[in-house]
């Protein structure tokens, strides 16, 4: 018997949300172990509001929402408020009830500076890792460490000298003027943008394009692919090896790690540096002049080290991608760190999910 195409609706309905994700969704493992992370931050929210005047949006909502965005490719905060207002699994995961009202995209504008000054995103990293620590995925002797460029919010029109004298005016009117850069000279030292002055002019290797950026760094442990740490630094062509240095330091206890990385790192100083450290330097060979030796080569491990080593692309790639960093939307050093920190988490979460749930 045909069914009627009724156009009425409803006026209650009793199934919450809830009800309507499916048990095995795979985002179910992420929102739980989300939540045992948020219970941690507790007492760090309680420290970042005030405790008399209006009760504001909670800030729980708003980061799980921020790993929304990232989990689910949102490009744009109006989108992910637009999404929430009618989205039931998006609903559910942030903690929204049926009925509750979406607040306005300007919220996390607002709120963002706060999270930033608490440093909450990499605190929520931190809680992450412990998690999968205790989970025993995380390797404590093998690691490999690797930077990407992420480009910044900004123009090439807007890298200018520091002095305030344009080299050339432009060659059209309008918004959008062209400006011609050939036969100029441009450097870091010299310009600076003024879309966001924490970018930095830099090209990743020979015959690349000089882009405005900065450089994001992720330490990998070898057996699962987890990150351990990151950081975003502005670029320069010793940022790598800077923050590889900083992260192999803040590594927990005193026994000998090892750290693979590609040849870039191939410097006889960071080599130097790294055994200070107590890290054997499992860096791939340049072809001259290389500040690796047989020592080192000599031992099976090195070899394994340069192909797992490889699998920290795989972080990036996923970052960029799915977490659509590949072009910052926001400006600023402290906002772009933040984001990539929250985005690490996120990659975290989602391969935990595999590790321990299968999904």
């Amino acid at each position: 018997m045909r069914g009627d195409d009724q156009n009425q609706q409803a006026m209650f309905s009793y199934v919450s949300p809830e009800q309507r994700v499916p048990k095995d969704h795979p985002l179910r493992p992420v929102r739980i172990m989300v939540d045992n992370a948020l219970v941690n931050l507790a007492p760090l929210f309680k420290e970042m509001y005030s405790h008399t005047g209006r009760p504001s949006i909670p800030p729980e909502q708003l980061l799980r929402a921020l790993l929304l965005q990232i989990l689910y490719s949102i490009r744009s905060e109006r989108m992910l408020v637009e999404q929430l207002d009618y989205n039931l699994l998006f609903r559910w995961f942030v903690g929204l009830s049926m009925d509750d009202k979406v607040w306005d995209h300007s919220t996390f504008s607002k709120n963002r500076d706060r999270l930033i000054a608490h440093d909450v995103a990499t605190q929520f990293f931190v809680i992450i890792r412990h998690q999968a620590e205790q989970a025993d995925l995380l390797s404590n002797e093998h690691f490999s460490v690797d930077g990407t460029l992420i480009e910044a919010w900004a123009s090439m029109k807007s890298f200018r000298p520091k002095d305030g004298q344009d080299q050339d005016p432009p060659t059209s009117g309008g918004r959008n003027a062209e400006v011609d850069f050939k036969g100029h000279k441009r450097k870091n030292e010299t310009h600076q943008s003024t879309t966001d002055p924490d970018a930095r002019l830099l090209k990743k290797g020979k015959g690349k394009e000089a882009k405005l950026c900065f450089m994001g760094h992720a330490l990998m442990e070898n057996r699962n692919g987890l990150v351990v740490d990151s950081r975003l630094t502005q670029a320069t062509g010793t940022a790598e090896r800077e923050a590889a240095l900083e992260m192999v330091e803040n590594l927990p206890g005193t026994k000998q790690v090892t750290l693979a990385a590609d040849r870039g790192y191939d410097v006889a100083t960071f080599v130097s540096d790294l055994r200070k450290l107590r890290a054997t330097p499992h860096v791939a060979q340049r072809t001259k002049g290389s500040a690796i030796d047989k020592r080192t080569t000599r031992h099976t491990g090195y070899q394994t080290s340069l192909k797992v080593r490889k699998r920290v692309e795989e972080i990036f790639g996923w970052i960029k991608t799915a977490g659509l960093l590949r072009k910052t939307r926001h400006r600023g050093l402290d906002r772009v760190e933040s984001t990539f920190t929250l985005a690490a988490a996120a990659y975290n979460l989602v391969r935990m999910r595999t590790l321990i749930w299968g999904l």
